[in-house]
């Protein structure tokens, strides 16, 4: 599994163009947000890799 910091390769991890940012897109009820922002680990149980073809498909 993948630490927090590699967002760039996951699947949820999208560019909002109304915002002009980039968010992770997996939909968390507040428990699981809390329990993610406020763990002391470094593993994201949500984390799926996304190669730039993977994300590309998604998007079309």
């Amino acid at each position: 599994m993948a630490g927090k910091d590699s967002c760039e390769s996951c699947m949820y991890y999208n560019y909002n163009e109304e915002y002009e940012y980039y968010e992770c897109e997996m939909n968390l009820d507040e428990d699981e947000y809390m329990r993610f922002i406020t763990s002391s680990s470094r593993q994201c149980p949500y984390y799926k890799f996304g190669d730039e073809y993977t994300i590309v498909r998604k998007q079309i």
